[in-house]
């Protein structure tokens, strides 16, 4: 016979004619608590070291959030995210929309007409490459607080063609100080900012570890080719690494076939509370986000001289170990990575900011095909922003912050880490 007990942040079965007198059988942790249970053949239960071992009380609270779950997606039209869902808009109780190219309002607009009138309200959301992110982000966190049951994170874009050029040119541009960083340490030339921005983030990567130009080619290579398994990428042609190399310039070794392409596009998720999810019978298709982080700058991105600081790595390898020790689990745990690659350099870069090697060894992981199939991670298998396009309300739904998702209510987990880049 077995008892069953339940404690708070931790529940525990045992044998009550186990023989012995008295001995600890559980270590569990729960965020910032650890306890220690001891069990005696008698079913005599004590416990012991509970510890609060988090920095502040926001952690501390943080076993008392509500769990949130993806239970439809959808991209191109919103209502395809809904129809995933098996729910009707009259469910939703709140939206959060991400667009940047657009008067205010848009996302009013886009729902009213598209979806119908029901007075909820609805969050218009602006953060430049992470804004479909922060609606996702924003959320959650409706969801996690109580606040909604059923919660609409959408994300849209219509660009101008061409690179990103500033909108208003009678203020502060709100990348001046990043700009300054780039400047500061190489200059400035007759290129699109953005790709010299990253550029240079891989050019210092190349100067202080040795990387080699084929190291970001063969990224893109990589990204091209995982396209073509994707029916909804912008583009879906495969590339020889030649042609990649020797596609048209754009910024120093970043050539046309490694930059992302300005796109239009749309992308939605339905995000659910548990108790939405089992009283709609939805546990099949629910996908918990066990762990979610955002991060912007730090004092490091302006005060180190460092383009690869200023576009965001320390933003990414704080988010992510934080993310990790939310989840209690660490890199090589994860099966599958999207993470933010606008540039094949800021991929790259991003490899050792999330921990999947060491400092200045993502020239070797990628020599050894770890970041494909048959290797230890498949990494941006939709082929990325480099060939599904890169609309920055929509596809960022997905791959900025880091996500990690545990499918359905059951134990078993498969986890997407993306980037943090919540500035860029």
């Amino acid at each position: 016979m077995f008892i069953k007990i339940d404690f708070p942040f931790l529940s525990v079965t045992f044998c009550p004619g186990c023989g012995c007198e008295c001995r600890c059988v559980r270590i569990e942790r729960h965020l910032c608590v650890s306890v220690r249970v001891y069990i005696s053949c008698w079913g005599s239960v004590s416990v012991s070291r509970v510890q609060l071992s988090c920095h502040n009380a926001d952690l501390r609270m943080a076993a008392a959030r509500n769990r949130v779950f993806v239970i439809g997606v959808g991209m191109t039209k919103v209502n395809k995210a809904l129809a995933d869902a098996g729910i009707n808009y009259s469910a939703v109780q709140q939206a959060c929309v991400g667009y940047v190219y657009g008067d205010s309002t848009c996302g009013q607009r886009a729902i009213y007409h598209s979806l119908g009138l029901s007075g909820i309200p609805i969050i218009n959301v602006n953060n430049n490459c992470s804004t479909g992110s922060t609606a996702l982000f924003m959320g959650r966190q409706l969801i996690q607080g109580g606040l909604a049951d059923c919660v609409l994170a959408l994300g849209f874009e219509k660009m101008e063609r061409g690179s990103l050029s500033s909108k208003y040119m009678d203020r502060t541009n709100p990348m001046d100080k990043h700009m300054e960083v780039m400047i500061n340490r190489y200059g400035v030339a007759a290129a699109p900012a953005a790709p010299q921005m990253f550029g240079n983030a891989g050019r210092e990567h190349m100067e202080k570890y040795g990387t080699k130009p084929e190291h970001f080619a063969k990224i893109a290579w990589k990204n091209h080719k995982h396209s073509t398994n994707n029916p909804y990428s912008q583009f879906q042609d495969e590339y020889s690494l030649e042609q990649v190399i020797n596609s048209r310039k754009v910024f120093e070794f970043l050539t046309l076939l490694q930059c992302c392409p300005t796109s239009d596009g749309a992308g939605a998720a339905v995000l659910a509370s548990e108790t939405f999810v089992r009283r709609n019978g939805l546990e099949k298709k629910a996908v918990e986000i066990i762990a979610q982080e955002m991060v912007t700058d730090l004092t490091s991105t302006f005060e180190e001289n460092s383009c690869m600081k200023m576009v965001g790595y320390d933003m990414t390898h704080l988010a992510a170990q934080r993310c990790f020790d939310a989840a209690g689990l660490k890199p090589s745990d994860v099966d599958v990575i999207e993470l933010h690659d606008c540039f094949s350099a800021n991929e790259l870069i991003t490899y050792e900011a999330l921990g999947l090697c060491a400092e200045g060894k993502a020239g070797e992981l990628i020599d050894r095909g770890d970041n494909t199939y048959g290797g230890k991670w498949v990494i941006n298998p939709s082929g990325g922003l480099i060939s599904k396009g890169h609309p920055l309300g929509a596809t960022e739904q997905w791959t900025l912050n880091v996500n990690l998702f545990n499918l359905s209510i059951l134990p078993s987990i498969h986890l997407c880490v993306p980037s943090s880049l919540s500035q860029h």
